[in-house]
């Protein structure tokens, strides 16, 4: 049985002080837990962050990252920088940052790459428009997204890697997809792994769920064969609601 990878996405909330105050805060409601429970936090707030984590069940995670390791790219930050503070996750390719920063397939490979190489946890996150998915080509996307953000990982690297299901429409906008529906495109990127990588990568490959994650339809949609926990949104900024999702009843 694979453990579930609950993350929660800041985005641009929460200053450092109050990244140190929820954290602490959220760790003694999370401590009991058996699976993975990471926050997101701004570049600004991961110092604070991997204080008030230290020695709690809590990981960290930047929210992106650059390709390349330094040079003259003004606001941006490497996969060193974060290694060298401590830091274990990355989000990679968030629709977010694909609609607002021109982020590309190709760029997030070479982001995967490189966050690979320096030893760091991408969490991959891929999804359909609404238009694609109204014109019935969510499965071939995703895959399509999947495998181009794979291109040259190895199998070995593959433990350390997070999938994200995310589709953009539900993202932020109150919607969800239904649990079947969720559940059929994590399913189809198990699949998409399984010719990939072979059954025993796919099967160990965490794979979850985004997009208007919240108190009340987590547990269903953890329950689900092929989802491995959740990208969680505005529900991971208010410490009782995070909480509660970490710690569902399936």
């Amino acid at each position: 049985m694979r453990k579930k990878v609950i993350a929660g996405n800041w985005k641009m909330n929460k200053t450092p002080s109050e990244t140190a105050a929820f954290i602490t805060e959220l760790s003694d409601k999370v401590k009991q837990t058996k699976d993975i429970v990471i926050c997101a936090v701004p570049f600004v707030c991961i110092p604070a962050a991997l204080k008030a984590s230290k020695r709690t069940k809590i990981k960290i995670a930047a929210q992106n990252m650059h390709y390349e390791d330094k040079g003259a790219f003004t606001g941006e930050v490497s996969a060193k920088m974060l290694v060298d503070l401590g830091v274990q996750y990355v989000i990679i390719g968030h629709s977010e940052r694909r609609q607002y920063y021109n982020e590309t397939d190709a760029t997030v490979n070479r982001k995967v790459l490189k966050a690979i190489k320096a030893g760091l946890k991408p969490i991959i996150c891929v999804g359909e428009s609404l238009e694609q998915r109204e014109t019935g080509v969510t499965a071939d996307f995703v895959r399509y997204q999947v495998g181009y953000a794979l291109n040259g990982v190895s199998s070995e690297d593959m433990k350390n890697i997070v999938i994200a299901y995310e589709p953009i429409w539900a993202i932020g906008t109150g919607k969800t997809a239904t649990n079947e529906q969720a559940n059929e495109v994590c399913r189809t990127i198990r699949q998409a792994l399984n010719e990939k990588y072979g059954r025993k990568v796919a099967n160990a490959t965490y794979i979850q769920y985004g997009g208007s994650v919240n108190v009340k339809n987590a547990a269903e949609l953890f329950s689900m064969s092929d989802i491995d926990g959740g990208l969680v949104g505005g529900a991971s900024l208010k410490s009782d609601d995070f909480c509660k999702i970490v710690n569902y009843k399936g």
